[in-house]
């Protein structure tokens, strides 16, 4: 589990830190078309630009989201998949929360580093992809298990 989180967040900022020192706001880079480009933004909000006036308080959230991942969710993982589900997690909340608490302006007022965008949606970063993969995934099991069950 501490792999997938440390992969995640090395991932995470690695890919930030590149997407920092190559790309000009300005002026977006097509990867894929119109389908994937590169869009360097920094976001003082919380996901999808929610919040940007709220930023010390996200940052508080994060501190205490990524608290309860290590010290209540992490110890308790039985299995492989939610041990790799809960370090996806992690690893996007504590990515997210690096750029809060060490990028300008200020500590707990950092703005998070989001650079990849795709049509009709957010520009987002690695992090958020943790987050969101593991909560969709969380979902469809939700689903899956209630169907599951109404079957017996």
């Amino acid at each position: 589990m501490l792999v997938v989180v440390l992969m995640g967040l090395v991932l995470d900022q690695l890919t930030k830190y590149l997407a920092v020192e190559h790309l000009d706001p300005q002026r977006p880079v097509r990867v894929l078309g119109q389908w994937l480009q590169l869009h360097l933004i920094r976001n003082p909000g919380a996901a999808f630009s929610l919040g940007d006036q709220a930023t010390a308080v996200i940052s508080v959230l994060a501190v205490v989201a990524s608290l309860v991942m290590f010290l209540v969710v992490l110890p308790r993982v039985r299995t492989v998949a939610s041990g790799i589900l809960a370090g996806m997690a992690t690893a996007g909340i504590v990515g997210n929360l690096v750029d809060r608490l060490f990028r300008p302006p200020s500590p707990m007022r950092g703005h998070v580093v989001d650079f990849l965008q795709v049509p009709h949606f957010a520009i987002f970063n690695v992090a958020d992809i943790f987050i969101t993969m593991t909560a969709a995934i969380l979902l469809l099991e939700a689903f899956r298990g209630g169907a599951d069950q109404e079957d017996q």
